[in-house]
C-alpha cells in the first residue's frame, strides 16, 4: 500500500515574502478557502508575530477552514509561541511550528550563540508549544548546510521534547538532488528516534532544483512536502506544490507515493495566486503555465491529433484545465453565471455575485465572447479589491502625434470624488502622474508589463506593475479592454497595497 505523503502549504507565510506579494485579510481568507478545496493537508496561514494584521489573519484562517490542519511560524521563544497559539487556537487542526537555525555560519554570526545553546532553546521551545497543542513541527533552519550529527542530535532532541514533526530545511537553496537524498538517508539511519516523527523537508529554489531536491528527500524517505502555489517564495522561490504532486502522479512507478491533493483544483488555484499576489505565471512554468500544453512545431501537433500522449504526459483536465471551456454572452444569465463561477473555484455570495453580473454585462457589451479570464479579472477587480482606499471613477486621455499627451481623471478616495488633470510624455505616463498627483504618491514605478488575457483584438489587456516607497515595494495589477484604463487600474492597485503594507508593518521572520 502506497504511503501518503503529507503537502504542506506555506504560500501564505513563505509565498508572500516575494517582494511585492502581500496579501490583506480577506484575499488570503479566499485563497485559504481555496487551498482546502485543493486537499492541502496542512496551511501555514502566517507568522503572527510579525504584525497585527498577520495575528488577525491567520485567526480567521484557524475559525473557517474545517478539514486542513492550520498551523503558524514561531521563533524559538516563549512570546512568538503565544502569538502562534493565539492564532490557530480556535482550529479544527491546530498546529504549532517553531524553529531555529543549526548551521555554523548562522549560530556564529546571526544567533551568536553556541551549539549546546541552540540545543536547549529547540528543546525548550518544543515543550513550550507541546503545553497548548500535541501537534508540533521544529525546524532546523539552514539544515542542508548544518553538521550532519548535530543535525541527527537537534531532532532526537526535539522528538524527545514532544515535536510530531520535524523539519530539514535548505534555506538557501544550496543542496543539489544526491546531496541532499544521501543527508536525508543519513539523518533516518542516525536518529534513534526518527520513527515516533513525521520528517519533511522545505526547499528553496536559488539554484532551480527545490522540485529535484524534495522528490530525492521523498525517495529517500521524508513523508511531509513544504511547498507553495506557483512556487512563490523569498528570492527565487520555494518547491512548487503542483510540480512535486503532478511529478508524484505522474511517475507513480519511480515514487511509490501518493498524495491527497485534488489536482483538478491545481489550475484554478494558481489562477488565483496569480491574481491575488500580481505575480504572473511564466508562461514556460511546468504544469500551469500558458504553454505547459501548447504544441506549435508540425511534427508535434501531428503526434497530439493522433495520440495526445505521444508529447503530453499528462492531461490538462487532470489539472483542471479543460479544453473545451464555457463561452458566456451577453444573453447568458445570472444563474448560468453563478454556476459558471463556482466551477472556476469562487463560491460567490448572492451580492458578489450582483456586483460582478453588472460588471459581466458591461463587458459582453462590449465584446463578442467572455471567457474565463475575463471574468477571473472582473473578480479581481469586483470582490477581491473591496476595500481598497484608491478607486478609480473614469480617466479620460488625449493624445496622438501632434498633440502633447494629457490625461483627466477622477478618483474615490476613502469614497471622498477627487478629480485632476496633468500631463506626461505618452498617455499612460500622463494618467500616471494625474493619479500620483491627486493621492499625494511618491512612488516610482520599477517595472510595467502588459499582457492579453486572450486572443482577438477585444481581448482584455491585463497590466503589471511594480512599484517602490519608502523602501516598500508592491505589485499591482490591472485589466480592461482598454489597456490604458488596465494601466490605471494597475497602478490604482499597487498604491493601494502600498497602503496596506504602511498600515501593516511586517517583521519578517527568517526564512525557513
Amino acid at each position: 500500500m502506497k504511503q501518503q505523503i503529507i503537502i504542506f502549504d506555506t504560500t501564505l507565510r513563505d509565498g508572500e515574502q516575494s517582494p511585492g506579494a502581500s496579501m490583506n485579510t480577506g484575499e488570503k481568507l479566499r485563497l485559504a478557502r481555496q487551498l482546502e478545496k485543493l486537499g492541502v493537508d496542512v496551511l501555514e496561514a502566517g507568522f503572527p508575530a510579525a504584525s497585527e494584521g498577520d495575528l488577525d489573519a491567520v485567526s480567521k484562517i484557524a475559525a473557517k477552514l474545517e478539514k486542513t490542519e492550520v498551523t503558524a511560524l514561531a521563533r524559538a521563544n516563549k512570546p512568538d509561541i503565544d502569538r502562534a497559539w493565539q492564532a490557530v487556537r480556535h482550529a479544527a487542526k491546530p498546529r504549532i511550528h517553531t524553529f531555529i537555525a543549526t548551521s555554523d555560519i548562522h549560530m556564529d554570526y546571526k544567533l551568536k550563540m553556541t551549539r549546546q545553546e541552540v540545543l536547549q532553546a529547540a528543546i525548550d521551545a518544543v515543550k513550550y508549544a507541546k503545553s497548548f497543542t500535541d501537534n508540533v513541527e521544529f525546524s532546523a533552519e539552514d539544515g542542508s548546510r548544518s553538521d550532519r550529527d548535530f543535525l541527527c542530535k537537534i531532532f532526537e532532541a526535539a522528538i524527545e521534547a514532544g515535536a510530531t514533526t520535524v523539519n530539514l530545511p535548505d534555506t538557501v537553496g544550496y543542496a543539489i538532488p544526491h546531496e541532499f537524498e544521501d543527508l536525508v538517508t543519513y539523518i533516518i539511519s542516525h536518529t534513534p528516534n526518527i520513527d515516533k516523527a513525521v520528517l519533511s523537508v522545505h526547499c528553496h529554489n536559488d539554484l532551480g532544483l527545490a522540485t529535484a531536491n524534495t522528490l530525492a528527500a521523498i525517495r529517500a524517505g521524508a513523508r511531509q512536502a513544504e511547498v507553495t502555489i506557483n512556487g512563490i517564495g523569498e528570492r527565487a522561490g520555494n518547491t512548487s506544490l503542483e510540480e512535486v504532486v503532478m511529478a508524484i502522479r505522474t511517475r507513480a512507478n519511480y515514487l511509490p507515493v501518493k498524495t491527497a491533493i485534488n489536482t483538478e483544483q491545481i489550475y484554478p488555484t494558481s489562477r488565483l495566486v496569480s491574481m491575488i499576489t500580481g505575480i504572473m505565471v511564466q508562461p514556460n512554468k511546468a504544469i500551469v503555465g500558458a504553454n505547459a500544453f501548447a504544441h506549435e512545431a508540425g511534427i508535434h501537433q501531428d503526434g497530439v491529433l493522433k495520440n495526445p500522449m505521444t508529447y503530453e504526459i499528462m492531461k490538462p483536465e487532470t489539472i483542471g484545465l479543460s479544453t473545451s471551456k464555457l463561452i458566456l454572452g451577453k444573453h447568458s444569465g445570472r444563474h448560468a453565471l453563478r454556476t459558471h463561477l463556482k466551477n472556476l473555484g469562487y463560491d460567490l455570495s448572492d451580492e458578489e455575485v450582483n456586483l460582478v453580473f453588472k460588471k459581466f454585462k458591461e463587458l459582453a457589451d462590449k465584446k463578442k465572447h467572455v471567457v474565463d479570464e475575463d471574468l477571473e479579472a472582473i473578480v479581481t477587480e469586483g470582490v477581491l479589491r473591496t476595500a481598497d482606499i484608491f478607486r478609480l471613477e473614469y480617466q479620460h486621455v488625449t493624445s496622438g502625434t501632434t498633440v502633447l499627451p494629457m490625461a483627466s481623471v477622477k478618483l474615490s478616495i476613502n469614497g471622498r470624488p477627487v478629480q485632476g488633470a496633468d500631463y506626461g510624455n505618452g498617455p499612460i505616463d500622463a494618467v500616471y502622474n494625474t493619479i500620483s498627483k491627486l493621492t499625494g504618491s511618491r512612488a516610482e514605478l520599477l517595472r510595467f508589463s502588459i499582457s492579453a488575457l486572450t486572443g482577438g483584438t477585444d481581448a482584455m489587456g491585463e497590466v503589471t506593475v511594480r512599484l517602490r516607497e519608502n523602501g516598500l515595494v508592491a505589485l499591482g495589477k490591472g485589466a480592461d479592454p482598454d489597456i490604458i484604463t488596465a494601466s490605471a487600474k494597475a497602478f490604482i492597485n499597487g498604491l493601494n497595497r502600498l497602503e496596506y503594507l504602511k498600515t501593516h508593518p511586517v517583521q519578517t521572520p527568517e526564512s525557513l
